[in-house]
Protein backbone atom coordinates (compact mmCIF):
# COMPACT_ATOMS: atom_id res chain seq x y z
CA UNK A 1 0.00 0.00 0.00
CA UNK A 2 3.02 2.31 -0.22
CA UNK A 3 3.34 2.81 3.53
CA UNK A 4 6.44 2.68 5.68
CA UNK A 5 6.44 1.26 9.20
CA UNK A 6 8.74 3.08 11.63
CA UNK A 7 9.30 1.58 15.06
CA UNK A 8 10.49 3.57 18.09
CA UNK A 9 11.63 2.29 21.46
CA UNK A 10 8.88 0.82 23.60
CA UNK A 11 9.98 2.76 26.66
CA UNK A 12 10.58 6.10 24.92
CA UNK A 13 9.28 8.69 27.45
CA UNK A 14 7.17 10.54 24.86
CA UNK A 15 4.75 12.10 27.35
CA UNK A 16 7.51 13.12 29.80
CA UNK A 17 9.74 15.07 27.41
CA UNK A 18 8.91 18.65 26.42
CA UNK A 19 8.40 18.71 22.64
CA UNK A 20 9.46 22.37 22.58
CA UNK A 21 12.84 22.28 24.34
CA UNK A 22 13.55 18.54 24.79
CA UNK A 23 13.92 18.58 28.58
CA UNK A 24 12.66 15.46 30.39
CA UNK A 25 10.26 16.78 33.02
CA UNK A 26 9.62 13.40 34.63
CA UNK A 27 6.54 11.22 34.96
CA UNK A 28 3.11 12.73 35.51
CA UNK A 29 0.06 10.98 36.94
CA UNK A 30 -2.32 9.76 34.22
CA UNK A 31 -5.02 12.21 35.31
CA UNK A 32 -2.67 15.13 34.47
CA UNK A 33 -3.71 15.92 30.88
CA UNK A 34 -1.89 19.25 30.58
CA UNK A 35 1.40 20.35 32.15
CA UNK A 36 3.85 23.24 32.02
CA UNK A 37 7.51 22.58 31.22
CA UNK A 38 9.69 23.76 34.09
CA UNK A 39 12.56 24.56 31.72
CA UNK A 40 10.91 26.64 28.98
CA UNK A 41 7.40 27.34 30.34
CA UNK A 42 5.56 25.77 27.40
CA UNK A 43 2.04 24.57 28.24
CA UNK A 44 1.71 21.06 26.81
CA UNK A 45 -1.26 18.78 26.21
CA UNK A 46 -0.13 15.27 27.21
CA UNK A 47 -1.42 13.50 24.08
CA UNK A 48 -0.35 16.13 21.53
CA UNK A 49 3.08 16.42 23.18
CA UNK A 50 3.50 12.63 23.03
CA UNK A 51 2.41 12.55 19.37
CA UNK A 52 4.96 15.24 18.46
CA UNK A 53 7.68 13.35 20.33
CA UNK A 54 6.75 10.07 18.59
CA UNK A 55 7.00 11.82 15.22
CA UNK A 56 10.40 13.23 16.17
CA UNK A 57 11.66 9.86 17.41
CA UNK A 58 10.49 8.20 14.18
CA UNK A 59 12.23 10.85 12.09
CA UNK A 60 8.96 12.21 10.72
CA UNK A 61 9.19 15.70 12.16
CA UNK A 62 8.72 18.73 9.93
CA UNK A 63 11.05 21.73 10.12
CA UNK A 64 9.87 25.34 10.24
CA UNK A 65 10.21 25.59 6.44
CA UNK A 66 7.94 22.50 6.08
CA UNK A 67 10.74 20.25 4.77
CA UNK A 68 10.51 16.64 5.91
CA UNK A 69 13.14 15.59 8.43
CA UNK A 70 13.29 11.85 8.09
CA UNK A 71 15.72 9.01 8.09
CA UNK A 72 15.91 6.62 5.19
CA UNK A 73 12.80 4.40 5.03
CA UNK A 74 13.14 1.11 6.85
CA UNK A 75 10.94 -1.72 5.62
CA UNK A 76 8.82 -3.46 8.23
CA UNK A 77 10.25 -6.77 9.45
CA UNK A 78 8.56 -9.71 7.74
CA UNK A 79 7.11 -10.86 11.07
CA UNK A 80 5.29 -7.50 11.43
CA UNK A 81 4.26 -6.98 7.81
CA UNK A 82 1.13 -8.25 6.13
CA UNK A 83 -2.41 -8.76 7.27
CA UNK A 84 -3.73 -10.39 10.36
CA UNK A 85 -5.47 -13.75 10.07
CA UNK A 86 -9.23 -13.67 9.72
CA UNK A 87 -10.80 -14.04 13.18
CA UNK A 88 -12.70 -17.27 13.68
CA UNK A 89 -16.23 -17.21 15.13
CA UNK A 90 -16.34 -17.89 18.84
CA UNK A 91 -17.93 -21.14 19.98
CA UNK A 92 -18.17 -20.03 23.64
CA UNK A 93 -21.64 -19.54 25.03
Amino acid sequence: YGRTFVKIGRFEPTSQVCSQCGVKDGPHALHVREWTCRACGAVLDRDINAAVNVAKAAGLAVTACRAQVRRAPVPAPRSEAGTHPTPQPSTAR
